[in-house]
């Protein structure tokens, strides 16, 4: 049987090429009793829309790029959290009908890779992923106008989803004060990302409040750089009581400098992680962490570049975080 056609479809509903083709590509301005008829006869004749000759008309490829900024240290490899918002985001856009490109953006060759593809009208728009503060990608996409958001906030004027990082970092802190702890450190992320900034201004906020002295030392949110910036403030000041590290896998790597040291956690110093990563509850002890909800920020991301596609212009948007209390605070 040859396959049935948009003549073929409009004979049937007894209307012009040109308005089967508008129903089909959800152009409002038609008539409710010609939609019908025009629905009916497709459902009858078993039409199927060709989606070349439909992206050729709408100017759509139902395809998104999904750009991963891998720094060089390999840090998306490395955090389970990445992995899981990659998964989730991609599970999504696919829901919603998307072809999802995965595309890695840690050089500048490849970030012009990815500007000559996305430009090219390969795909409809972007969701940016682990973006440092001077990455240029955004605002190479942005000169050409390309649809885009980000997965946490970005430095360049993009629509962004991102969780409260200094109200979430202030909560771990004022936490750890009201245990008692006077001495409070705090283990950094890298400096050039905008998350990593926030959670030490949250961290700094909270300790001027009660007019401890801050002391920090800086990770790059892998757990060796917990372990090495533990080993720094031990020696900067062996009568800390109480660490915040800035992402549970610096947290994880505190632990262990600290057991190896005989500090017992929580009772000589206790520690607070982010992110409530799967390995939190499996600590020993169990890390206290704030949670952040990654999963809704995925989703919440994924729903922006669907709205920006549909609606233009988006809000962006920030998601509180809950501090998740464990045996290490």
């Amino acid at each position: 049987m040859q396959r049935p056609t948009l003549d073929a479809v409009a004979a049937r509903a007894g209307v012009s090429k040109s308005t089967v083709s508008r129903v089909i590509n959800g152009v409002s301005t038609v008539a409710p009793r010609i939609r019908e008829a025009v629905l009916d006869a497709v459902g009858e004749l078993g039409y199927v829309p060709n989606a070349a000759a439909r992206n050729l008309v709408t100017r759509r490829t139902d395809a998104v790029a999904l750009v991963v900024s891998d720094p060089p240290k390999g840090l998306v490899s490395d955090d389970p959290l990445f992995a899981a918002v990659v998964r989730t985001a991609s599970r999504a856009l696919e829901a919603a009908g998307k072809q999802v490109v995965l595309m890695l953006a840690g050089s500048d060759e490849s970030r012009e890779r990815v500007e000559r593809y996305v430009v090219a009208g390969h795909v409809d728009g972007v969701m940016l992923v682990s973006l440092h503060g001077a990455d240029p990608l955004p605002y190479m996409l942005a000169r050409k106008r390309v649809p885009m958001v980000s997965f946490g906030r970005s430095s360049a004027a993009v629509p962004y989803v991102e969780n409260d990082n200094e109200g979430g970092a202030g909560l771990a802190v004022r936490h750890l004060l009201g245990l008692g702890r006077r001495r409070v450190a705090t283990i950094t992320g890298p400096m050039d990302l905008i998350a990593s900034q926030e959670r030490l201004a949250g961290y700094n906020g909270a300790v001027r409040e009660a007019g401890c002295r801050s002391m920090m030392a800086l990770g790059d949110f892998t757990r060796i750089s917990g372990a090495e910036a533990m080993d720094q403030l031990l020696q900067d000041d062996p009568q800390l009581d109480a660490v915040f590290a800035a992402n549970d896998l610096m947290a994880i790597g505190a632990l262990h400098v600290l057991r190896k040291h005989g500090r017992r956690v929580p009772d000589d110093v206790a520690v607070v992680g982010f992110d409530d990563i799967e390995a939190a509850q499996y600590t020993a002890p169990p890390l206290t962490t704030v949670r952040s909800p990654m999963d809704a920020q995925a989703l919440a991301t994924v729903e922006l570049l669907l709205d920006l596609f549909e609606e233009g212009a988006q809000e962006s948007v920030v998601m509180p975080c809950d501090l998740v209390i464990r045996e290490s605070a």
